[in-house]
């Protein structure tokens, strides 16, 4: 059977062959690990804090900032946190101590191991011998991913210079999910190969799937696959690809063509489908000769030797963050339609086509295959569901303008070993002071999210993630790009004119919402996701009062809203200023509401109380 080779880069290093002698990774030293470990049980610390998972409590005579939480066996953890925004909470690390139970001592000693705290506190945190399996596992690839990224760090300046897909390399992963990075199903040599802050460049193959088995759905203009495949593929390499179906006495017209991730293929395709295989419904293709490189979602990569040619999203059966990374065949089928929709919006309407001129990244073709079993058994695991497939997006490069560079919002939220801000770096270059360069960056992200929602119903989900600010000549922020809509795109349910011409295809897919559960979307990805970490970031590196922050912020809302004073009724309607919002968990989803168990459908974040609103008052 054909073998897939991943052909990285000759100028990287490849993985040692098996029959050599095993060798510990140079990122692993205990100053790195003892420093990434330190950092992420502060993290740990502040994230279950603000959730409610742990509940210290102000230490006895000693200053605000200081606080206790006593674990299972009587220790007590203390350390310094500031209170933040949404009632947040801020941990420094080398704060951390730990005084041993009664009658040791009571001599407080540096404290920085997160085994030892899931150890102590297990009774506390109420977990299951099943989910503190899992966690341990996920803690363990998150420092050791952690680990590499500190050894490989490079300065805010350095930073700064690298394009789109390099600097997707070297940032840290969710701010908000403690365990980041877990990626259950990928072992070590995986990671090193496949992780984003490997950086490997690397070459996909193919696959051909038979129409019987796959569907194909394209925009304006890509109706045919062959109109994509002459832009995705040299003319060498599609008449290759046609030569090894004919070889083997089949139709090349009753194919789609699609990349595979090779993890996907050795670990899912192969063992999940191998009667497609045997039976030629399958066949494996080579790698096309583009160098591709993935990003910070894993399962997307793009195109480095060809950058006006499509990124592709590919199906990734790993556990990661909160869900299984697969491609779910209704969304995918869906994505390009989706796609029309939210781009015809943009395209009528001359605020967001000319004044904001957003960039709507869109997905634009999809191949999903069918599993011939599972799609029939509607109640197995959603995993199950989203094995095979591929999605091509629009690239970024072709959309900017001469002199402009795009970076993703989490980006903004780094920091180098020195300790310096990348945000600090590239207001710094702007040569505008703090408060104007976050005016810009403000005026920048926000009006065309807050008109999609206030015009159309319409809330993308602006996490760090698939939000991108594009930047000029000089580092000012000035406009807004947006990827992912068939996944984190939702509508309202009350009946708005605006939503009367949604496609029933279209319709079908989006996760329809109260209006007033509707803002929740940019309040959690936009400003819990990410402002709140840049506001504590601000004030600390860049001498920006939070408070002066959230003010900024809700200027720019009610400017928004004067510029449309016709839509009064629905700033009332989708309210982003009440005074309390309800608090959405992402790390109580895993520790109780799903865990680590199988489901038929996807999950969601849960609902846990409400958080003040620091947007309720200037």
């Amino acid at each position: 059977m054909p073998n897939f080779p991943a052909a990285p880069d000759p100028t990287h290093p490849v993985l040692p062959p098996l029959t050599q002698h095993p060798c510990t990774p140079p990122e692993l030293t205990l100053p790195t690990w003892d420093f990434a470990a330190r950092r992420l049980l502060a993290k740990m610390l502040a994230e279950f804090a603000y959730e409610e998972i742990v509940r210290p409590v102000p230490a006895p005579a000693a200053a605000g900032d200081a606080w206790t939480l006593t674990l299972d066996d009587g220790s007590v953890l203390g350390f310094r946190a500031r209170r933040r925004a949404y009632g947040s909470w801020h941990v420094t690390p080398d704060t951390i101590t730990l005084t041993p139970p009664p009658p040791a001592p009571a001599a407080p000693a540096a404290f920085g191991d997160p085994y030892d705290f899931l150890v102590r506190a297990r009774t506390l945190l109420g977990l299951d011998g099943a989910t503190l399996g899992h966690l341990v596992r996920e803690l363990s690839a998150t420092l050791a991913a952690d680990a590499r990224i500190d050894h490989t760090a490079l300065t805010a300046d350095v930073l700064a210079d690298l394009d789109y897909a390099a600097l997707e390399g070297h940032q840290t992963g969710h701010p908000w999910l403690v365990l980041n990075k877990g990626r259950i199903g990928l072992s070590s040599s995986d990671t090193a190969a496949w992780a984003p802050e490997a950086r490997n460049r690397q070459r996909l193959p193919w696959l051909a799937a038979h129409t019987s088995l796959a569907a194909y759905r394209g925009t304006a203009g890509l109706e045919d696959p062959a109109r994509l495949y002459s832009a995705e593929l040299d003319p060498a390499t599609r008449a290759a690809f046609d030569q090894a179906l004919r070889d083997r006495g089949l139709d090349p017209l009753r194919y789609l063509y699609f990349p595979v991730h090779p993890w996907q293929w050795d670990e899912v395709v192969i063992p999940l489908f191998a009667p497609a295989l045997a039976a030629g419904d399958l066949v494996p293709l080579p790698a096309d000769p583009d160098v591709r490189l993935p990003q910070q979602s894993i399962r997307t990569f793009l195109n480095l030797s060809r950058p006006d040619r499509h990124s592709v999203k590919l199906p990734l059966s790993v556990f990661n963050t909160m869900v299984w990374r697969g491609l779910p065949s209704d969304l995918a089928l869906a994505a390009p339609a989706v796609t029309a929709w939210i781009h015809s919006l943009r395209d009528a309407d001359p605020f967001l086509r000319d004044e904001c001129r957003v960039v709507l990244l869109g997905e634009v073709a999809s191949v999903t295959v069918r599993h011939p079993v599972y799609d029939r058994l509607p109640e197995v695991p959603y995993q199950y569901k989203e094995l095979l497939g591929a999605i091509w997006r629009e690239p970024l490069t072709g959309l900017l303008a001469a002199g402009e560079r795009a970076r993703t919002l989490a980006s903004l939220l780094h920091t180098d070993p020195r300790g310096r801000s990348f945000t600090a770096e590239l207001v710094a270059r702007s040569g505008l002071t703090p408060t104007v360069w976050l005016q810009r960056l403000f005026a920048a992200v926000l009006p065309p999210l807050l008109h999609f929602l206030y015009r159309y119903g319409t809330v993308f989900s602006p996490h760090g993630e698939n939000t991108v600010v594009i930047f000029d000549e000089r580092d000012v922020p000035v406009r807004l790009a947006v990827k992912d809509f068939v996944d984190d795109v939702n509508i309202s349910d009350e009946p708005l004119p605006e939503l009367a011409s949604v496609p029933a295809e279209v319709r079908a897919v989006l996760l329809t919402e109260p209006a007033d559960f509707l803002p929740q979307f940019i309040h959690s990805g936009l400003f819990i996701g990410v402002f709140r970490y840049l506001s504590a970031l601000c004030e600390d590196r860049l001498g920006v009062p939070e408070g002066d922050f959230w003010s900024l912020v809700r200027t720019e809302i009610l400017r928004h809203q004067a510029r449309f004073p016709e839509l009064k009724d629905r700033y009332e309607l989708f309210d982003l200023l009440g005074e309390r919002i309800t608090r959405l968990c992402l790390n109580r989803n895993r520790l109780y509401e799903d865990g680590y168990r199988d489901r038929p459908d996807r999950p969601h974040a849960v609902q846990y109380g409400t958080v003040p609103n620091p947007l309720h008052r200037p």
